[in-house]
């Protein structure tokens, strides 16, 4: 009799956006002229400067252990940031330094659940969410944003799928793969459902550097100490720093919180990269000026590929808040055809899109939204306007 392999482990599903973000560098590999609206990462390399620090601390022999938690001087300059960015105080021993952000609700999520705890997730969700809840053993349960509240939720909507058995609420503003962001005034009202019910906000705010227009982002744990305590504020260097690779991600939690998700790292990695995290220090006490060029030409990309879609029937989009992605709603052609084949979601025009336009995009089935497409604007002026013109052709050619 064979084995049975981790019953958890059998029901991950593979992240879609890794398979077709793969996809579109092997055919690009072949010499095919893709365009790919797929990255989750800013096309910038990261700062020199914090490039030299990295290579200074590995001909400086800095390439050992740290204590698990992570480097003290990290702690301390993001327990700085924290206080200059989103009027935030958390102490060096409230901060847990991990191996990325994903890494960091993995943490999380194991430090919080118990088998048959609830986590109230908003829909659309970046797809990780709900898979890594279930690792921990968590129940995820979605609550959908409509278009027209900008995929937002309310409280009132919270309050109806909450049981005795709610823990936790995710939050993520700016929002991947929707741009929006959550107002002052609407993070104060969840807040308020969160200390009434007595559970816990993961506020994941990877993009929070990445805003255009008047747009501000704000932190749900600074609007009081009774959110405070039950926030724990997830972030890291990758989207606003271009250090995807580099892997360093912070959580700041109360010290309870902390010391149990800093037990938890001890054993299953110990600590973050030794050399990235002294990048990482470079990174927040250095120049900040390349974040702000590379913020302002993200917004003048999201104008860009906005007004571009404008231009094309049936299709439609909010205007991002932040991040770098376009949220295309497919509903308008849905159910037309494409050399006699319909249309019935956002899948088949993916993969009708990168066969036949050389075009790769993401479709959001995963992200609870089955009749959306994420388009990335993580990319050159010049491939937005190609890409943009293919699928403006692709439409061109559709019967209903």
């Amino acid at each position: 009799m064979s084995l049975e392999f981790s019953r958890k482990a059998l029901e991950v599903k593979p992240s879609s956006t890794l398979a077709i973000t793969a996809k579109s560098k092997e055919l690009k590999s072949k010499g095919l002229d893709i365009v790919g609206f797929v990255a989750g990462e800013p096309d910038y390399n990261t700062p020199d400067y914090i490039c030299e620090a990295a290579i200074t601390s590995i001909r400086e022999g800095f390439t050992k252990y740290t204590n698990a938690s992570g480097m003290p001087e990290l702690k301390a300059a993001i327990s700085e940031k924290f206080k200059a960015d989103n009027n935030l105080e958390y102490k060096p021993d409230q901060i847990v330094i991990s191996n990325g952000g994903k890494h960091s609700l993995t943490n999380i999520f194991t430090a919080l659940l118990n088998p048959g705890d609830e986590v109230i997730i908003p829909v659309p969700y970046w797809l990780s969410y709900p898979e890594i809840v279930r690792l921990a053993s968590g129940v995820p349960v979605f609550v959908k944003g409509e278009k027209l509240d900008g995929f937002k939720v309310t409280p009132e909507k919270l309050q109806a799928v909450t049981t005795d058995k709610t823990k936790v609420l995710v939050l993520n503003s700016p929002n991947n793969p929707t741009g929006m962001m959550y107002s002052r005034d609407e993070l104060q009202a969840i807040a308020d459902y969160a200390v009434k019910n007595n559970i816990y906000v993961i506020s994941d705010e990877i993009y929070e550097k990445l805003t255009y227009g008047d747009n501000k982002h704000i932190s749900i744990a600074s609007l009081g100490n009774d959110i405070y305590e039950r926030t724990i504020t997830v972030n890291g260097l990758s989207k606003s720093y271009a250090m995807t690779g580099w892997r360093i991600g912070f959580t700041g939690s109360s010290l309870a919180i902390a010391k149990l998700m800093s037990g938890i790292q001890s054993h299953q990695t110990s600590n973050p990269n030794s050399i990235a995290q002294k990048a990482a220090i470079a990174a927040l006490e250095g120049d900040q000026q390349p974040v702000l060029d590379m913020k302002n030409e993200f917004e003048e990309r999201k104008k860009l590929i906005y007004r571009l879609l404008g231009e094309i029937d049936y299709l439609s989009a909010l205007e991002p808040q932040g991040a770098f992605y376009l949220f295309v709603d497919l509903s308008g052609i849905l159910d037309m055809k494409y050399k006699g084949e319909t249309l019935e979601s956002a899948a088949k025009v993916a993969r009708i899109l990168i066969e036949d336009f050389l075009l790769a995009v993401i479709p959001c089935a995963d992200f609870g939204a089955p009749e959306y497409m994420r388009l990335s604007y993580a990319i050159s002026r010049e491939q937005i306007e190609k890409g943009m013109g293919r699928i403006a052709d692709f439409v061109k050619s559709l019967e209903k």
